[in-house]
């Protein structure tokens, strides 16, 4: 590769993960200062702005559901084969496999995944990112609830807002049905709230980073990609995927812990701030690795 290459694939890696930190940059900026308390903004945003984006992609016509099936199993695969090979670190570092594994499972496809789609590879990957961030919530909200609480009921699943959107969004596209255009424009404008907001309260919650629980931070900032890219890696012989979702697919593999996880610890008090350290040290740490899996994808891609 030359020099102008190079500085070209440079420019584009900055162009793309620029816009993102710079929104989790003033998020963190403005929590450093003013400590706002986000839970109803992260709530509206699960309840109304995601289920809007979600429903508005999946009931466009130009979303094909048969497209996306292979991506969606692949998906789910290095969901659930991350958490078998975290499970071994953490019996191996000795780490409450209940506080460590969960957040290498289940990564920020939605505050992360979702922008990386649309700046990396542009409004034509949304689907495909809104395939990756449904299976991994899918997961989280059924499995990774289950792994806290075995008596939980898989059927509350249903109830979700976002997993509710999925199902009508999906009924829409299968159908042929459509929204009267007011109505249509109204839902995606409400929706193209949801992953400014989602950048902006990850970087009000790096504000409450703990370093007593650095050990464990660190270890999961390297564990989650890693566990991930070698999932990945090891189906790939076996995947078709179109280029464009096959990239989508490795940076889905590398995103780090979703904020998520540090909720559901402390709604069942799973060691709560060791679970906030794994979360915050892994994005932290996605400085680094995201801008390298994309410098990977774009040589790929002959970029």
């Amino acid at each position: 590769m030359g020099c102008d290459q190079v500085n070209h694939s440079m420019q584009q890696i900055f162009s793309i993960i620029f816009p993102i930190f710079a929104i989790v940059l003033v998020g963190y900026l403005y929590g450093r200062r003013h400590a706002p308390d986000m839970a109803a903004a992260n709530q509206l945003n699960l309840d109304i702005f995601v289920p809007a984006l979600i429903f508005h992609v999946l009931s466009k016509k130009s979303f094909e559901l048969g497209a996306y099936q292979e991506l969606a199993l692949a998906a789910l695969i290095i969901v659930m084969g991350s958490g078998v090979l975290a499970w071994g670190v953490a019996r191996l570092m000795k780490f409450e496999t209940k506080t460590f594994v969960p957040p290498m499972m289940f990564s920020n496809s939605g505050n992360m995944g979702l922008p990386l789609a649309l700046f990396a590879f542009g409004e034509a990957a949304l689907p495909a990112a809104v395939v990756l961030f449904i299976v991994e919530n899918t997961l989280h909200f059924s499995v990774g609830m289950k792994m806290m609480d075995s008596r939980t009921s898989m059927l509350g699943i249903l109830r979700i807002p976002m997993v509710i959107a999925t199902i009508v969004g999906i009924a829409f596209s299968l159908t042929g049905w459509v929204l009267p255009e007011v109505l249509s424009v109204s839902i995606e404008m409400v929706g193209q709230v949801a992953i400014p907001l989602m950048l902006f309260s990850l970087g009000v919650r790096l504000t409450g980073i703990d370093l007593r629980d650095w050990r464990i931070g660190v270890v999961g900032a390297i564990v989650c990609p890693a566990t991930g890219l070698i999932i990945a890696l090891m189906i790939t012989p076996f995947l078709d995927l179109p280029p464009l979702q096959y990239g989508q697919l490795l940076i889905f593999s590398v995103l780090p812990p979703a904020v998520l996880n540090f909720m559901i610890a402390e709604k069942y008090n799973q060691e709560p701030r060791k679970v906030a350290s794994i979360v915050m040290m892994g994005n932290l740490g996605s400085v680094l690795i995201i801008p390298l899996a994309l410098a990977y994808i774009l040589a790929q891609n002959g970029a």
